[in-house]
């Protein structure tokens, strides 16, 4: 099992060329920042990463967290290296200064994200969860409630989570059943939530749950879901801790991967009922916890991109060690990377790889532009522009994980299935990842009812002018380039066809949009990627002097990109124009 080894220079080449760092840079409200800051910042990351979170990853993936007596014990050396984790100030990397946060940009703080994945998923997913939080305190509730919790969680020193569905629920909220009654200026809640990950453990001297409840005489259906912040220890006026909350985890999932991560069973209010605080107003609940979901959903974007780009390296070593057969046009036995089929699997995992991690990156950098640009309209186009690719970014990242990390497996051959080679790790580890923060279908569902028919396509056809300008400076670029513009062309195309016919027909069938969802997301995912990776190839061209090595790769897997990958975006394509019919043509019974 090879080491980890963060992709530095790719992550600068896509923060750089690709997301706008320089411009996010430009903003007054990272005027602290600049590209040499961050720089060193991925340095120090990724050396954080290699030396302390994933030397950890196998031994939470065989011991992985146990519950007793209402209790989470994390796996051996968790504690030590999350200390080690605050004491360097990697949670506040992305945090808001006014409470003691680096104010760095959030696509760069999604880079350092995409290290601590790669490196560890399991114990990273703790400090996901409490930026996720962060965000939504700091974002609706009140200065009270900013002030007893906010630099507490931004230092690292307690955590947080996100507290939504229960054992009834699933992902329809509209069925959540936790109360909250009012008791003085606060509440109590009772009620059980389940899937929540690192709801407990003994890192940290408290936990900081967000729960969604339903107050007395609330509304039906998510109109009638509040949001209230539940600490494990109450804190007292001076900021130091209280008592014990009634908030506790019964039970730890046996699960398929992330074992080192405890996803848990909490119960709230057994005894007198959990002392909670409201966030904003009553009612309001599932529009803030938005904050924390899409905050969350691309957080999980850049775990695929995470296990897709580890899974691809433990790949690499192996194909580079393995010695066996006579690849065609050598004389002797070699390594198995000399075999065409190999080369094949590599090169489809890095390219894909390669393509998520820009997507999620300039999804991230829409963001750091949405909320700092000093233009009004221009803080619209790219809120805009963030919300119609974050459930591409999530979705197709995780999706592509699937692929890459089975196919790291079948690089291995048969080792692959043998669980000390590590591969088959990343394999179980990706599987959450098109689950959790809302499925693929979910997603699916996202991008064409609220992204696409809310706004009539109007910013999907933007971002199609986006992909033809690039088109057509690979069609200037020279016949290197003449691949990866016509894998453009025709896609586009269709496309910008089967967008106007989705919004032609969706009135009149009902079905049609959750029938076609996925495949719509997949297509627009794998185009967004060949956008991107044209985009790179470009830029490589013009900067091949100051390093060739580097800048020919990029090129190279921006053509393999449009050759081998971009012909299934036709597929989608073409299988969503087919609708509903077939989809539903069964009944019940005879499936």
């Amino acid at each position: 099992m090879s080491d980890y080894i963060a992709p530095v220079k790719d992550m600068g080449f896509v923060l750089t060329e690709l997301a706008g760092l320089g411009e996010v840079c430009q903003q007054p409200y990272f005027s602290d920042t600049s590209e040499d800051v961050v720089e060193a910042v991925l340095d120090e990351a990724a050396k954080f990463a290699s030396g302390v979170f994933a030397p950890l990853n196998t031994e939470g993936d065989l011991n992985g967290a146990k519950c007793e007596n209402n209790a989470v014990q994390e796996t051996k050396g968790f504690a030590e290296a999350y200390q080690q984790f605050v004491e360097s100030g990697w949670v506040a990397l992305p945090c808001t200064q006014e409470y003691g946060g680096m104010g760095m940009p959030e696509s760069v703080g999604m880079a350092a994200m995409e290290m601590w994945n790669a490196a560890n998923i399991s114990l990273a997913l703790c400090p996901m969860l409490g930026q996720g939080a962060i965000g939504a305190i700091e974002s609706h509730a009140s200065d009270s409630i900013k002030d007893t919790f906010l630099e507490k969680m931004i230092s690292g020193e307690w955590t947080g989570t996100m507290n939504l569905t229960e054992p009834q629920a699933g992902s329809d909220l509209a069925v959540v059943r936790a109360k909250a009654t009012p008791d003085g200026g606060n509440y109590r809640i009772k009620g059980t939530k389940i899937f929540i990950t690192w709801g407990d453990h003994q890192m940290t001297d408290n936990v900081v749950h967000l729960v969604l409840a339903r107050t007395p005489d609330a509304p039906d259906g998510v109109k009638g879901i509040s949001l209230f912040v539940v600490p494990k220890f109450l804190v007292n006026a001076d900021g130091s801790l209280g008592d014990r909350n009634d908030v506790y985890a019964v039970s730890v999932e046996h699960k398929m991967g992330i074992h080192g991560s405890p996803t848990c069973v909490m119960s709230f209010g057994d005894s007198n009922g959990a002392l909670g605080y409201l966030v904003g107003e009553e009612n309001q609940g599932l529009a803030y916890m938005f904050t924390m979901m899409n905050h969350a959903r691309l957080n999980v974007g850049i775990q695929g991109v995470a296990l897709a780009d580890h899974s691809y390296q433990i790949a690499v070593d192996y194909a580079r060690n393995r010695v066996q057969g006579i690849a065609v046009g050598d004389r002797e036995k070699g390594a198995i990377i000399r075999h065409a089929d190999v080369r094949r699997m590599l090169m489809t995992m890095r390219s894909l790889t390669e393509a998520s991690r820009a997507l999620c990156y300039v999804t991230s950098s829409s963001f750091d532009m949405a909320h700092h640009h000093t233009d009004e309209s221009s803080r619209r186009a790219a809120n805009a522009r963030g919300e119609l690719l974050t459930p591409i970014a999530k979705a197709w990242s995780t999706e592509i994980a699937q692929e890459v990390t089975s196919l790291g497996v079948q690089v291995h051959g048969g080792m692959g299935f043998i669980e000390e080679t590590g591969a088959a790790q990343y394999m179980r580890d990706a599987r959450i990842t098109t689950i959790y923060e809302g499925t693929t279908g979910i997603q699916g569902n996202d991008l064409i009812g609220r992204k696409l028919i809310r706004d009539n396509g109007l910013e999907l056809k933007n971002l199609i002018a986006e992909i033809r300008s690039i088109q057509v400076e690979a069609l200037d670029a020279g016949v290197e380039f003449s691949v990866i513009a016509s894998s453009l062309v025709n896609t586009v195309d269709s496309l910008e066809n089967k967008m106007n016919w989705i919004l032609t027909n969706y009135k009149n069938n009902p079905q049609l949009p959750g029938a076609i969802a996925v495949n719509f997301l997949m297509a627009l995912g794998t185009i967004a990627g060949g956008w991107l990776m044209a985009k790179s190839a470009l830029i490589s061209k013009s900067k091949m002097a100051e390093d060739e090595n580097f800048h020919s790769v990029k090129i190279v897997t921006a053509r393999f990109y449009a050759e081998q990958i971009m012909p299934r975006a036709r597929a989608y394509l073409s299988a969503l124009e087919n609708g509903s019919e077939m989809t539903m043509a069964l009944s019940d019974e005879q499936f």
